[in-house]
């Protein structure tokens, strides 16, 4: 019997989805900070064995007031995650309130697959607060399973993974065994720009970034070492934006340069040559052509 499935990961903007897939798949695949809407697509991580194929889908946090045509279209990737899931993962935190009228509780409440609720970051508080949140959640709403966990710290990852497999159905696999995900190494590696940017800009400058990934070229070094040339172009919304990214005599995006061919050499295992250039593409967040070359 071989069973495969799709295992669709919901919640809120910073509750821990993507580091509880990258756990779960023990890969990078989405990257993460602690700034929220980190995750702007839905993206697929792949867990194969010879009889099995487990199929993630981390997504962007639910955003319950879209200031942006983006933002919607990030809502809309989330609550896809609805129509084609074999199971439910509700990723929660402690501290976390939801209103009965929310979206997410509405359409929790009828979910017709398994669904499992999660409660992450139990590092952050006592054993007695964790029960409480267990009962408090359950007394709301019937789930299939209850695991607390913490995907930072990989406590109770390994449980929910065996439990993944108790309620995943028969079926083909549905993509290659040795594949990790559906998307290009293109996308991960405009992913690890955007998550340099987040992590280096200040305020608003990383939610108007978009990064394309223009050539991704094999070659090598003068030694004959194996290296990989990237072009990639950083779209801002404002001119003044644009200024800010490159910093003064170009300081700031030399530094982002830097540690963006740090993290790509290490995902790549290749030396890398990174050029970047920044563009500006007029309130593209609320412009749907420009969307949807992003792949929004």
């Amino acid at each position: 019997m071989h069973q495969s499935g799709f295992v669709n990961i919901i919640g809120r903007p910073n509750v821990g989805k993507s580091t509880l897939m990258n756990a779960l798949v023990g890969e990078r695949m989405s990257i993460i900070t602690n700034k929220p809407q980190t995750t702007r697509h839905r993206i697929i991580g792949l867990v194969s064995g010879d009889d099995y194929q487990v199929v993630f889908s981390d997504t962007p946090g639910v955003i319950e007031a879209p200031s942006y045509r983006m933002q919607e279209s990030m809502n809309q990737f989330a609550f896809s995650t609805f129509e084609d899931a074999d199971i439910m993962m509700f990723v929660t935190e402690p501290g976390e309130h939801y209103a009965d009228d929310d979206p997410i509780i509405q359409r929790l409440q009828n979910v017709k697959v398994p669904f499992f609720l999660v409660i992450n970051k139990i590092d952050t508080v006592d054993d007695g607060k964790v029960l409480e949140l267990i009962k408090l959640w359950n007394d709301r709403i019937s789930f299939t399973e209850t695991i607390p966990v913490s995907a930072l710290q990989k406590v109770n990852t390994e449980r929910l993974m065996e439990v993944v497999m108790k309620y995943l159905p028969e079926g083909p696999a549905f993509y290659p065994k040795d594949q990790l995900t559906d998307r290009p190494e293109r996308f991960f590696v405009s992913e690890i720009i955007r998550e340099k940017i987040l992590l280096l800009y200040q305020q608003e400058i990383p939610y108007s970034c978009e990064v394309i990934v223009t050539s991704f070229k094999d070659g090598e070094t003068k030694k004959g070492e194996p290296l990989v040339r990237i072009g990639a172009e950083i779209f801002v919304a404002r001119k003044t934006q644009k200024s800010i990214i490159i910093g003064k005599g170009g300081s700031a995006i030399k530094k982002l340069g830097m540690e963006a061919r740090k993290s790509i050499e290490e995902w790549l295992e290749s030396k890398v040559f990174l050029e970047l250039h920044v563009k500006v593409k007029d309130n593209w967040r609320d412009d749907e052509r420009s969307l949807k070359h992003f792949g929004y």
